[in-house]
C-alpha cells in the first residue's frame, strides 16, 4: 500500500524527481507559449480589455489548483499546512503589486510570461528581462534605506478562510463563482471594447463552469479534516514513538537546549495563569491548550531551527497539545519530561523553598505539587538554572532537528 502523501524522493529516487520538476516546468512554459504569452500585444490588450485571455487562463489555473488542493486535503492525500503561503506583508505587498502593475502595462509582460519571451528569443522579452534583473540589483543595493516599510504591516500565513473567518469549503464555492462571474463579464468587456462575439467562442466552456462548480459544491460537502482526524491519520506511528519515550526529553537536555543559540528555542506552558505565575521557565509563553490551535499558523511560520518544548505540571497536558500540535504538522517539538514539578525537583534551590510551604498532599493528575506562598514568576534561579547543571547530568539526548520545506518559489508564473 503506497502510504500519503506521496513520499516522491522515496519512490522516483532525487534524480527522478528532479526530472519531474524540469518536466512541469516545460510543459508550462509551453503551454504559456502555445497560449501567445510570448506576444506582448496580447498581454498588455488586457488592460483595455480587447483580449482578456491571460486574465481568464490564470484564474482558470488559480481555481483548478485551489479546487485540487483541497480536495486533496479532504481525502488525506495532502496536508495543507505544509503548502508554504507566503506570509502578508499589507503595504509593501500593495506597492509592489502597483508598481509590478504599471510595468507590465509599459512592458508588456510579468516576470514569467517575459523568460517564456526570453527563451523564444524576442527581442521586447529579452529587453524586459535585463530590465527586471537591474531591477532586483537596485532593490537589494537599497532595500536597507525602507526596511522598516518593507517588514512592516505584518500579517503572518493569512487566507481568506482566516480573514472572513469562514469554513474552507463555503470559500471555496465563492471563489468559484467569483471566477464564473468575472469571466462571464470579462467575455462582455471583450465584446464591447474587442469587438469579440461571444457566441463564437467554444461551448465546452459551459461544460468547464459546470465541472469547476460540481467540484467546489464536492469539497465543501466532503469538508477538511479535523485536527482529530490528523492525529487519527499519524496515530500509529506517532503514538508507538510517544510510548516509546522518544518525545519525552530530560530536564538536563532543555536545559542544554536554552543555551544552545543555534536553535531557535520556543517553550510552551500549557498550564493556567495561575500556575503560570506561581512559577514559570525563563521566557516561557502561556498558551492554554484551549489557545493553541491560534498559534500553529504562528509556529508553522518560525524559522526551520526552532524547536518547540511543551510543558505542563506533569505531562498530561503537554502530551494532549503536542498532539494537537504535530497533527497540525508543527516540526520539531517534544514535551518536558514529568513537567514542572520534575524541573522544580531537578533544579530547585534554597530560594525556592524559602517561599515553599512543602509538598501538597493528595495532588491530583497534572497538578503543582509543590505550595507557594508567594507567586515567584521566573524571577529566581530555577527558571533559569546554571547550564553546567546540565553537563553534570547523564541523560540520552532526543531533539533531533527535523529540517521542514522552506520557499520554493513565487510570482505570477
Amino acid at each position: 500500500m503506497i502510504p500519503f502523501p506521496l513520499p516522491l524522493d522515496a519512490i522516483f529516487l532525487k534524480i527522478g524527481v528532479y526530472l519531474i520538476f524540469l518536466g512541469i516546468g516545460f510543459l508550462f512554459g509551453f503551454v504559456l507559449e502555445t497560449s501567445a504569452f510570448n506576444h506582448s500585444p496580447t498581454l498588455a490588450a488586457q488592460f483595455y480589455f480587447k483580449d482578456l485571455r491571460v486574465f481568464k487562463v490564470f484564474f482558470t489555473a488559480i481555481v483548478v489548483a485551489m479546487l485540487l488542493i483541497f480536495a486533496a486535503s479532504a481525502i488525506g492525500l495532502l496536508d495543507y499546512n505544509l503548502i508554504w503561503v507566503n506570509p502578508t506583508y499589507l503595504w509593501s505587498g500593495i506597492v509592489g503589486g502597483l508598481i509590478m502593475g504599471v510595468g507590465f502595462i509599459l512592458g508588456g509582460f510579468c516576470p514569467g510570461t517575459s523568460l517564456v519571451a526570453l527563451a523564444t528569443l524576442k527581442v521586447d522579452g529579452i529587453f524586459f528581462v535585463l530590465g527586471g534583473l537591474f531591477g532586483v540589483f537596485l532593490f537589494g543595493e537599497t532595500v536597507d534605506s525602507f526596511t522598516y516599510f518593507f517588514n512592516g504591516s505584518y500579517f503572518g500565513r493569512l487566507t481568506l478562510m482566516d480573514f472572513f473567518n469562514l469554513p474552507t469549503g463555503v470559500v471555496v464555492i465563492l471563489v468559484t463563482l467569483m471566477a464564473l462571474f468575472m469571466f462571464w463579464g470579462g467575455e462582455k468587456m471583450e465584446a464591447k471594447f474587442g469587438g469579440k462575439d461571444p457566441k463564437k467562442a467554444p461551448k465546452a466552456r459551459y461544460a468547464g463552469a459546470a465541472v469547476l462548480v460540481i467540484s467546489a459544491v464536492t469539497v465543501a460537502f466532503i469538508g477538511q479534516p479535523t485536527t482529530l482526524d490528523r492525529w487519527e491519520r499519524l496515530a500509529p506511528e506517532k503514538q508507538a514513538a510517544l510510548d516509546a519515550r522518544e518525545y519525552q526529553i530530560h530536564p538536563g537536555e532543555l536545559l542544554d537546549t536554552m543555551h544552545d543559540h543555534k536553535l531557535n528555542l520556543i517553550m510552551i506552558d500549557v498550564r493556567s495563569e495561575a500556575d503560570y505565575n506561581i512559577f514559570h521557565l525563563l521566557d516561557a509563553e502561556n498558551i492554554t491548550p484551549d489557545e493553541i490551535l491560534d498559534h500553529t499558523d504562528e509556529f508553522i511560520a518560525q524559522p526551520a531551527n526552532t524547536v518547540f518544548i511543551v510543558m505542563s505540571n506533569d505531562e498530561t497536558a503537554a502530551t494532549e497539545v503536542w498532539k494537537v500540535m504535530v497533527s497540525e504538522a508543527v516540526p520539531n517539538v517534544y514535551i518536558l519530561e514529568g513537567g514542572i514539578n520534575v524541573w522544580l525537583d531537578t533544579f530547585g534551590t534554597p530560594y525556592e523553598k524559602d517561599f515553599c510551604a512543602g509538598e501538597k498532599e493528595g495532588v491530583g493528575d497534572d497538578e503543582l505539587r509543590y505550595e507557594f506562598t508567594m507567586a515567584l514568576g521566573s524571577s529566581c534561579p530555577a527558571a533559569y538554572p546554571d547550564p553546567e547543571l546540565a553537563h553534570e547530568m547523564e541523560f540520552e539526548k532526543k531533539i533531533k532537528l527535523e529540517l521542514k520545506r522552506a520557499p520554493s518559489g513565487g510570482g505570477c508564473g
